[in-house]
């Protein structure tokens, strides 16, 4: 797979107003054509909330010239090696020359407020939790097709719903794999770790999955048997999707070697959901499960949701004020918002960096597996807060 990450930005920018699905992505389709014969290109999507404020994006070199065309929000390109980055950025200095940043997208199409649910990936106002706002299948599982994998899409996310200290283990996702359906995410690294592993980690419940599999297939497929029309298709459609689930178990478990090889370790800290793990211990955690499935090969495309509106920041060191992000977002409620701000996409930076890092340890052909991964870090509003702006 030849396409590295500054073309991929450089094509799927020209419908930045849209996202332009589909003619902005014509060549990964042909590429995925190469899928079987080479390396398949992977995507890890970071949410965050919050928006981006554009000050924070500003270079800190930029000349005269381009400050002002920063601030006044005209096109323009500059070279980043031949500048600074801001200080929030500079955790992934080693790494600029594979950098692009990409600002000035318009959110409008995916509305405003406080959070866009599907919205920021398909291209449409998705609304609060409003299963019927979703219009279509997000990218994530668009690319997920493209270049297949056991796993398919794989989602994982520290997001709160605002009134709840935590969440753990299934539950629902902001990625969308059809219209009116949204996904299922993993949202606790333990959970995560547990069900991508399992058939290395817990072989016995992994043996048991499988039995239970062929029992039901068996049954369903024997029912079959004199029925007719509407009542035969529906027991078929479920025989059907417990053969892809057989499917998809046989595929992992032919990864076994590979899943052991990459297998990520995990603190006791986040056992039964985590209660008293930080949320730098979380995201780290994440991390390590993410470049595990990635190696792995059980899965092509990820997306994180790193953080929402209601995900407690308090464990931050630098939260001396014990605020929140809800709080930060609207900026007049606390001093110090922009620094918090900056904080915040520090460790999230930190991340990153780890990320970039490992995949970059990793052989692949003549490369590593860096030179086949976009990993694209977005706010999941516009520019604020509230407005959906760019």
């Amino acid at each position: 797979m030849l396409i590295n990450r500054r073309e991929l930005l450089k094509r799927t920018a020209l419908g930045t107003a849209s996202l332009a699905l589909t003619p902005s992505f014509n060549h990964l389709r042909a590429a995925s054509a190469k899928h079987s014969e080479s390396f398949p290109h992977r995507f890890v999507f970071i949410r965050k909330s919050n928006g981006n404020l554009p000050t924070q994006f500003g270079l800190p070199s930029f000349s005269a010239e381009e400050l002002k065309k920063h601030e006044e929000k005209e096109a323009f390109e500059v070279d980043l090696a031949k500048h600074e980055l801001p200080d929030w950025l500079k955790g992934l200095d080693e790494h600029k020359e594979n950098m692009t940043i990409l600002h000035g997208i318009s959110m409008s199409v995916s509305g405003g407020g406080h959070y866009s649910y599907s919205g920021c990936m398909g291209a449409y106002k998705a609304g609060r939790d409003i299963l019927s706002n979703i219009k279509r299948a997000t990218v994530d599982f668009e690319l997920a097709k493209l270049f297949p994998s056991p796993f398919g899409h794989v989602e994982m996310s520290l997001a709160v719903p605002h009134g709840r200290d935590h969440r753990t283990g299934i539950v629902s996702g902001y990625s969308a794999p059809a219209a009116k359906q949204r996904n299922y995410c993993y949202a606790d690294p333990m959970t995560a770790h547990q069900e991508l592993f399992k058939s290395v980690t817990n072989t016995s419940e992994a043996e048991s999955d499988r039995a239970l599999l062929d029992y039901l297939h068996e049954k369903e497929r024997h029912q079959l048997k004199g029925l007719n029309g509407d009542e035969r298709l529906k027991i078929s459609d479920q025989v059907d999707s417990l053969q892809s689930i057989r499917d998809r178990s046989a595929k992992v478990e032919s990864l076994g070697d590979k899943i052991k090889q990459h297998l990520p370790k995990i603190e006791p800290v986040h056992a039964d959901g985590g209660p008293d793990a930080t949320l730098p211990q979380k995201q780290a955690a994440f991390t390590d499960v993410i470049v595990g499935a990635l190696a792995s090969g059980l899965t092509n495309v990820v997306t994180y949701t790193i953080d929402d509106l209601g995900t407690n920041i308090t464990s931050l060191p630098e939260n001396v004020q014990k605020t929140s992000i809800h709080q930060i977002g609207h900026g007049g409620q606390i001093s110090g918002a922009a620094k918090m701000r900056d904080a915040i996409k520090t460790h999230h930076m930190k991340q990153v960096e780890t990320l970039v890092t490992k995949l970059k340890s990793v052989p692949e052909g003549n490369g590593t597996m860096f030179d086949n991964t976009t990993i694209i870090y977005m706010p999941e509003t516009g520019a604020g807060h509230h407005g959906p702006d760019t």
